[in-house]
């Protein structure tokens, strides 16, 4: 190998016509030393980005319903979930009995099925490891359709899901449990 072979190329956007190399398959795989309580951000895209498939009433109470039924059968705690237009933001715990990826893919498929989201084939999950990144996390979440223009007010989405709002959410279901 020569010099010139084994330098890290310039750091930035790759030049304009460049492939990326893709990914093919995210891990989501928890190590065994992680604590069962940690939380994890995860965002859910919809395919293709751009379109308004998770921001209607109805859409919203079907995707409520299936957090809450997962809620209650112990599948994982969320935190806090709000929904986009195009993708969904969350901050979830799951018990060391669930696979985070099984869990995912089942919800993903029902809400899918029931409420016609199309969603894009995997997600992006990020476990948070201190207490001041969760409220960073949850304020980015809460932030986000203000920072898209959508609302001049977080309080005013109604597009969310809170595990201490007496329905689940300000447009979601009672919680059964």
């Amino acid at each position: 190998m020569t010099a010139e072979e084994g330098r890290a190329g310039p750091l930035g956007p790759p030049p304009s016509g460049a492939k990326l190399p893709r990914r093919k398959i995210l891990p989501h795989h928890t190590p065994g030393w992680v604590k069962s309580d940690s939380i994890f951000f995860v965002t859910i895209c919809c395919q293709p980005r751009g379109l308004n498939q998770l921001c209607h009433e109805s859409v919203a109470a079907v995707l409520f319903d299936a957090v809450a039924f997962r809620q209650c059968s112990s599948r994982w705690y969320v935190h806090l979930l709000l929904l986009m237009p195009d993708h969904l933001h969350a901050l979830i715990s799951f018990p060391r009995a669930e696979d985070m990826k099984k869990v995912m893919a089942n919800f993903k498929e029902i809400t899918a099925k029931r409420a016609g989201v199309a969603w894009q084939r995997d997600f992006f999950d990020h476990r948070l490891r201190t207490k001041d990144s969760f409220q960073d996390k949850a304020r980015y979440i809460l932030m986000n359709p203000v920072r898209k223009g959508l609302i001049e007010n977080h309080e005013q989405w109604s597009y969310i899901w809170l595990p201490d709002h007496p329905n689940g959410g300000p447009s979601g279901p009672a919680l059964p449990c």
